[in-house]
């Protein structure tokens, strides 16, 4: 008798360990902000630590929704602050947002690129100035270390990851018939050399590569594959044909995209192409309902920022202008501004959450 209850109480132990092991510890939201086109991505880990990507575009607009967001996670502190790049849709409010929230630790991909025209050298001096002692230019290969999280530095001043990720290292078939493009013309350069990372919290994946353009993806996707899939991915440069490439989107299989674009920005058609034939998208979230392909937009439940119905009416009516994808110019700015939230537990499991409408959507663990 005394063997059997020993031979139970191990058993019950084994299950108790097993369920410890399995069962979520916590959770990782994942607030996508609305800046009208640029970019503002707030992370909060399983032990409440920060990571913010990004600020948006200078003034009160875009610095007020990012605190508001940190004010609604409970942020009163921005632990790791990540610049993908250094162009105004990704860095405006920087400055102004240390004046009103402590930042612990900065984070980019160094001196920005000498062929670009747009970076802002008044900025840069200033940055510098701010980060001092608390600085890390980040390489490929890099991590970024964060309770609970892995973090991994993929694309950076040009530069790609050469070993494989978790799950990476296999042969790319969509670089077959994907051809580089010719970005000598391009007077935005340091989208090129955006820091991008992956980051995986146990089984849910997801990538954010900033503004990386077309041939940096082939660059760092082809003819090795060596990030493998992703849950989730943020559209690269807010769905502009300059980046989506099919080597990048078809190989990560995303099951979810997040478009960062606004109402006239991003949300091209050749990306929504790309994203639409990709193997396994099951769907498409837009911060913004976009005039730049009309009818072809997701659901509008699944968008967090649409104009009232006789303004869409009236902008899918007009005569397009010369040069211009549909007519009129759509609302400049949504008030109040709506956010696409993610929470991801462990076993791979998330909930994506329209906050204009409430509607949710659960994705359970496929792979």
């Amino acid at each position: 008798m005394r063997g059997v209850i020993v031979t139970i109480l191990l058993l019950t132990a084994g299950v108790v360990g097993l369920l410890a092991q399995t069962a979520p510890t916590g959770t990782l939201n994942i607030y996508y902000i609305d800046t009208e086109g640029g970019q503002s991505t707030l992370f909060v880990g399983p032990t409440g630590e920060s990571l913010l990507v990004d600020t948006g575009n200078a003034g009160d607009r875009d610095l007020g929704r990012i605190v508001e967001t940190l004010k609604t996670a409970g942020v009163k502190q921005i632990d790791h602050m990540w610049t993908t790049h250094y162009h105004g849709d990704h860095v405006g409010s920087l400055l102004a947002l240390a004046k009103q929230v402590p930042i612990m630790h900065f984070y980019d991909h160094g001196k920005p690129s000498p062929m670009d025209r747009i970076v802002s050298a008044a900025f840069l001096t200033s940055y510098d100035e701010l980060n001092q002692g608390k600085h890390t230019i980040v390489k490929p290969g890099d991590k970024l270390k964060m309770a609970g999280l892995d973090i991994t530095a993929v694309a950076s001043a040009n530069q790609f990851m050469r070993s494989n990720l978790p799950g990476g290292g296999r042969p790319n078939a969509s670089c077959m018939g994907t051809q580089k493009k010719d970005e000598s013309a391009y007077v935005d350069a340091d989208n090129g050399e955006s820091a991008g990372f992956v980051l995986s919290y146990g089984r849910f994946r997801t990538a954010d590569l900033g503004d990386l353009t077309w041939n940096g993806e082939l660059d760092l996707m082809c003819p090795t594959n060596r990030i493998g899939t992703v849950d989730l991915y943020l559209t690269s440069h807010h769905g502009l044909e300059k980046s989506g490439s099919p080597a990048l989107v078809h190989a990560l299989q995303p099951r979810v995209a997040v478009m960062n674009n606004g109402t006239r920005k991003g949300a091209e058609p050749g990306v929504f192409r790309v994203l639409r034939e990709s193997p396994g998208l099951e769907d498409l979230w837009q911060l913004h309902w976009s005039y730049n392909v009309g009818l072809d937009n997701t659901p509008a439940t699944f968008i967090a920022n649409v104009d009232d119905n006789a303004t869409i009416a009236g902008i899918l009516l007009a005569q397009p202008a010369a040069g211009q994808r549909g007519g009129g110019g759509g609302a400049a700015a949504h008030m109040p501004a709506y956010l696409i939230k993610v929470s991801a537990l462990q076993d791979g499991t998330f909930t994506v959450t329209n906050t204009r409408n409430g509607f949710s959507k659960t994705y359970k663990p496929s792979r």
